[in-house]
């Protein structure tokens, strides 16, 4: 049997009498098209799990609630429901779920296995078709209970919109606490819906710039534990720590490449220039890929590792540049008024999220990878550092409010924007790929 937490999507459903995916004619289903101009929510009902006692209600709340946050999904108020499922097996009364305009129906269950484990099932029905859609089963330990209800989430969300979901993800960030002028930052993980905090540094020395692996439980992070800014990778779930190098001068904002060998950075030298290296992690050979009198800052590469786009401000004034992952043909692609920073490309390779000073304002924003097409997702007294969701769909990023930063997501429309609960303040976050 698989580990926990991978869908058996075929025997154990099929034991079940379930079906991963019933195969039925397109227009039989219902979709939602998140490719349109306007995306009106879909309304979807979300029956308590059978079973586990208070744990079927608390994975259903859970689901309800990922769903709802997206944007895409309108969640059904449970007092409006008709019928009240009895067995999630059985055929749903259709006509009950259509009166309430249910256009998409889950049901599911919760039981204890012998060995200790959480079984968690659920079923997606469409109820004006009157068919099922998908169904699957999970296997988890006490735990990982959080972790089932986000991967069901995932699973309807992709069924429902034809695009992978982002809910079983974390997010490492700065955690601020303490006065304003002698905060305590300690590098923190949580689930993205801000749950299951984990501290991983103990906040004796100012920690910044926290990035993810694209493919590994890893981030690199900034310290000042020396006295100077050093570069280091963290395993997250063992705790090993290991320094990347130890370069003169200022270090600022490392990130992987997509396929986790090579951390690139902006380094500051004596001359107060900043230039843009890229370092293997494997050789620790180091390649310059900037050479300019200006400051170049804020590298992330495109998705397929073969550009990278940064902030220079050789022309005058911050503005965004791509070039080849070899630091060849450098360009220009920003032109907009104000100054450009902290560019980050998307994880689906068609966007770059940035940060913009413009009117007095601060704003996060997108534009096509040539510079066209730029649009302000949100403005606000002082925001900055979007970081994108594995789907390419959600940017999150920190607003200063009320004495600090908090977390805020929004989507690429711009009107769902979302704050993000944290216990204390909150800065610079960072998603994580989907978990294995």
């Amino acid at each position: 049997m698989k580990s926990i937490l991978k869908p058996l999507l075929t025997i154990a459903a099929m034991a079940l009498g379930m079906t991963a995916i019933v195969p039925m004619p397109a227009w039989a289903l219902v979709e939602l098209n998140v490719n349109k101009g306007n995306v009106e929510p879909l309304p979807i009902a979300i029956t308590d799990f059978q079973g586990g006692d208070a744990l079927g209600a608390q994975i259903s709340q859970i689901v309800t609630a990922d769903l709802k946050r997206s944007g895409l999904f309108a969640p059904i108020d449970k007092s409006a429901f008709i019928e009240k499922i009895a067995n999630p097996d059985a055929t749903p009364r259709f006509d009950d779920w259509k009166v309430i305009n249910a256009q998409a129906l889950v049901t599911g269950s919760v039981s204890k296995e012998a060995d200790g484990r959480i079984r968690a099932q659920y079923r997606l029905w469409d109820t004006f078709a009157g068919q099922q859609m998908a169904g699957e089963q999970f296997f988890a330990n006490d735990a990982n209970q959080r972790r089932v209800a986000h991967i069901i989430a995932d699973a309807i969300y992709e069924r429902l919109t034809g695009e992978k979901g982002y809910f079983d993800t974390r997010v490492v960030f700065i955690d601020e606490s303490g006065a304003k002028n002698a905060r305590k930052k300690r590098l923190a993980i949580m689930d993205q819906d801000g749950a299951n905090v984990r501290y991983l540094s103990d906040g004796r020395s100012i920690v910044l710039t926290p990035r993810f692996s694209p493919n590994r439980q890893e981030i690199t992070y900034m310290s000042y534990e020396s006295g100077q800014p050093r570069v280091y990778l963290l395993q997250i779930e063992t705790g090993q720590r290991e320094l990347v190098g130890n370069f003169p001068g200022m270090t600022f904002a490392p990130r992987f490449s997509p396929d986790g060998q090579k951390v690139i950075m902006s380094l500051l030298r004596d001359d107060g220039n900043s230039n843009i290296f890229a370092m293997d992690l494997r050789s620790r050979s180091t390649t310059r890929l900037t050479n300019s009198t200006a400051i170049d800052t804020s590298p992330s590469y495109s998705p397929d590792g073969s550009k990278v786009v940064f902030t220079s401000d050789r022309g005058g004034r911050a503005q965004i540049y791509v070039m080849g992952a070899d630091g060849s043909g450098q360009t220009r692609i920003s032109f907009g008024d104000g100054v450009y920073s902290t560019p980050v490309w998307s994880p689906r390779g068609d966007l770059i999220a940035f940060t913009k000073q413009s009117g007095g304002e601060f704003q996060i924003g997108v534009m096509k990878t040539d510079g066209s097409g730029e649009r302000i997702l949100s403005s606000g007294f002082q925001q900055e550092g979007p970081t994108w969701a594995p789907n390419g769909r959600v940017l999150m990023f920190f607003r200063d409010a009320n004495g600090g930063p908090k977390l805020v997501s929004v989507d690429l429309t711009g009107r769902n924007e979302q704050p993000i609960p944290t216990t204390n303040f909150a800065s610079d976050p960072a998603w994580s790929p989907l978990l294995e």
